[in-house]
């Protein structure tokens, strides 16, 4: 099975995960999924996540996920730039995501950021998704 947009599987498999109170959930491993894990770990969104390899030689990430008081930490997660519809935002344009409360997690040419650190690093990029 071919998935045309990765990312926005995995976004959507958390967000289900979340719904259901799952501890866990897995996705198929790949480069950009890991930077965009890495970010939501650095911003406290998720616990974290491990890396499995299975005999079969298919790597897959168990993202742990994260509640506070029984509520899930994201409560809402959406992807912005699609394989058909590319959003690509100049550093003066990045905006804060619920007035500052959440994150949007942006491609650029010094790697996968938060839109934050985009503006500290004066760079702008491809808005992958909003997190809040």
């Amino acid at each position: 099975m071919s998935i045309n947009d990765p990312l926005g599987d995995m976004l959507t498999r958390i967000r289900n995960a979340q719904m259901r109170k799952r501890p866990k959930v897995t996705t198929p491993a790949s480069n950009l999924r890991q930077n965009v894990l890495d970010v939501l770990i650095d911003e406290g969104y998720i616990r974290g996540y491990t890396k499995v390899e299975h005999k079969s030689g298919i790597k897959e990430f168990d993202i742990e996920l994260k509640y506070n008081n029984g509520q899930p930490a994201i409560r809402e997660i959406s992807r912005v730039s699609t394989p058909g519809r590319r959003v690509y935002r100049p550093v003066r344009d990045l905006r804060n995501v619920a007035n500052g409360l959440g994150v949007a997690i942006v491609s650029t040419p010094k790697g996968v950021m938060a839109d934050w650190r985009a503006r500290e690093e004066n760079v702008g990029g491809e808005v992958l998704c909003n997190v809040f």
